[in-house]
């Protein structure tokens, strides 16, 4: 079920930006990337939050966010789960305790960097577009640090959906967006898909509901600590997943 939650700007009638970081396993990131929001949006003059949703992380990332909610009062808040309970329910969960009118969904690992945030804002606003989708495969996009096998796996995958979809969107593995909250509240209730496929389900979605997509090309960093969390089954599922949408769209 999609959040029933509604935005509460800040009083001064300012957009707010909530930004959904899940993590697991990301004590090391969590503080660096923090740093990097708070400055690329006080840099800015944008009102911004922080929603950190921590699955249970065994490595003290909790202890670590609950500093920064003190360090960085008012603009963070820790949303825990009790267990790793999958990518897609974390944005979910993120969203219902989110207040901004605009919700930036991304990775803590350092894969997407917060300088191209304000690109994404910017854009959005000269086109009011639904949806701002950070690509690495249009413009002068790329993705740096992966071996051959991952490139292929991830450019594989984006053609084979493009090929069997037509969604119009040349990244829809990227997890880097921008989204009207309202429009991903009525995504969010229109799309069963929690797991590896979630972005892409929302890209073909957002398509199939008319709403509008633009991208901004983004350089794409292979996480500096931790490891990779995309494994031969998540590779399945996404496989399973576009034909999926296939048949039912």
């Amino acid at each position: 079920m999609a959040p029933k939650s509604k935005p509460a700007p800040a009083a001064s009638g300012k957009d707010m930006y909530s930004v959904i970081l899940p993590t697991f396993n990301e004590r090391q990131n969590l503080p660096i990337i923090t740093w990097l929001l708070n400055r690329t949006f006080t840099q800015e003059g944008l009102n911004w939050e922080l929603v950190i949703v921590d699955d249970g992380s065994p490595d003290g990332t909790q202890d670590v966010a609950k500093q920064l909610v003190k360090a960085y009062s008012p603009h963070i808040q820790l949303q825990p789960r009790t267990g790793k309970l999958g990518l897609g329910t974390a944005y979910v969960h993120g969203l219902k305790f989110a207040k901004g009118n605009y919700i930036i969904i991304m990775d803590a690992d350092f894969s997407h960097h917060p300088k191209f945030i304000p690109q994404m804002i910017a854009k959005q606003k000269a086109h009011d577009y639904d949806i701002v989708t950070g690509t690495r495969y249009a413009g002068d996009g790329g993705v740096y640090g992966w071996d051959l096998k991952r490139k292929l796996t991830s450019k594989g995958a984006n053609i084979f959906a493009d090929t069997v979809l037509a969604p119009g969107v040349s990244d829809l593995t990227g997890s880097f967006r921008l989204y009207k909250r309202s429009v991903l509240e009525k995504l969010f209730e229109s799309t069963d898909a929690r797991g590896f496929t979630m972005q892409m389900a929302l890209a073909v979605t957002a398509k199939a509901k008319g709403y509008s997509v633009g991208e901004v090309p983004i350089s794409f960093v292979d996480r500096v600590y931790g490891d990779s969390k995309l494994g031969g089954e998540e590779i399945v599922e996404y496989a399973k997943g576009v034909l999926q949408l296939w048949w039912t769209t």
